[in-house]
């Protein structure tokens, strides 16, 4: 659980608009029915911007209520849909959607979404000066400067029913499966995906695949009596990388099977963790509006709810913790 950091009123925003951004993740409306709630008790109204910021360019925002996020907290995706709005990425079409907001009164941003869309919020709040704060809304949790982000613990728990399911099929086969996680090229899906599932093997990206290292760890396994294997890729930046290795496996003696889970893992029913952590950061954002405070990032650093400057955030990339990569090793053995 996360207490909320008690922030001094510096200033009372008019009019706010939520925009989540970027691929969904689960949590994302629990987000903006903490935000919507938080702002509307402090007296702020609230617009949503249709399809992330394409509805900032096109000007498509909609008011936003109490009732407008009943019933939502438990619902996947995100109500105020999404999109990857390229023509974002010009600094023209940013002055223009800030010249747009401020033609509608609007003194404050909250941008759910990953690297991408934080990316396009420091560059909104930087060049048109209108308060902004970013909450990272991602499955893949490979944003700096948050431990956790809004989505990753449901992904995982996703692939982990799926993993359980695929093992009872590999064992009663005696099979090898290839599980491909999503992440991009993140690994902290199917680290703990794989540490949690009990994975033979963990293949992350930018770590070159070793083929006889495998095929012996394989065999080593065989020998010890298991006929059967799970093995935990992460999609990484090779789409064809999962389904070849499968074929190399079986060359060398063992019947593999691949097994893309995809987009699965962005749908569903957040997790409670996922709930509340999304609420916290969502009222925060409020609560850091009114502070004052603007480019920056809520994240979760040891428990706490922290405020990241959103150009160290854009700037620098996560990286996975040794500790955990070195353990996922020693119990594949």
């Amino acid at each position: 659980m996360w207490d909320l950091p008690v922030l001094p009123v510096l200033r009372q925003p008019r009019k706010l608009v939520i925009v989540t951004s970027g691929g969904d993740s689960p949590g994302m409306n629990a987000a903006i029915r903490a935000v919507v709630r938080s702002a509307i008790h402090r007296g702020i109204r609230v617009l949503g911007s249709d399809k992330g910021y394409t509805g900032l360019v096109e000007d498509d925002l909609q008011p936003m209520g109490t009732s407008s996020v009943g019933n939502i907290l438990h619902r996947g995706g995100t109500v105020l849909k999404s999109d990857r709005c390229e023509d974002f990425k010009r600094p023209e079409v940013r002055a223009e959607a800030g010249r747009l907001l401020r033609q509608r009164g609007v003194d404050g941003l909250v941008v759910i979404g990953g690297d991408g869309s934080l990316t396009g919020a420091h560059l909104l709040a930087a060049e048109t000066g209108i308060p902004v704060v970013g909450l990272p809304g991602t499955i893949d949790n490979d944003i700096y400067g948050t431990d956790d982000t809004i989505g990753f613990d449901t992904a995982v728990n996703t692939g982990l029913d799926a993993i359980d399911r695929i093992r009872d099929t590999a064992h009663s086969h005696e099979r090898v499966f290839l599980v491909e996680v999503m992440g991009r090229s993140s690994g902290f899906i199917a680290l703990a995906v794989g540490i949690a599932g009990g994975a033979e093997s963990i293949l992350l990206p930018d770590a070159p695949v070793d083929l006889p290292d495998l095929v012996e760890r394989l065999n080593q396994s065989k020998k010890r009596g298991k006929n059967s294997s799970l093995i935990v890729v992460a999609e990484g930046h090779d789409p064809q990388l999962t389904q070849g290795l499968a074929a190399q496996l079986s060359e060398h003696g063992h019947q593999a099977r691949a097994c893309i889970l995809g987009h699965i893992q962005r749908g569903g029913s957040p997790t409670g963790h996922d709930r509340v952590l999304a609420t916290c950061l969502g009222a925060s954002a409020v609560d850091h509006l009114c502070a004052g405070h603007s480019d920056v990032m809520l994240g979760v650093q040891q428990g706490r709810i922290c405020a990241v400057p959103l150009h160290d955030v854009v700037s620098n990339r996560k990286a996975l913790p040794v500790g955990i990569m070195e353990l996922a090793q020693v119990l594949a053995h």
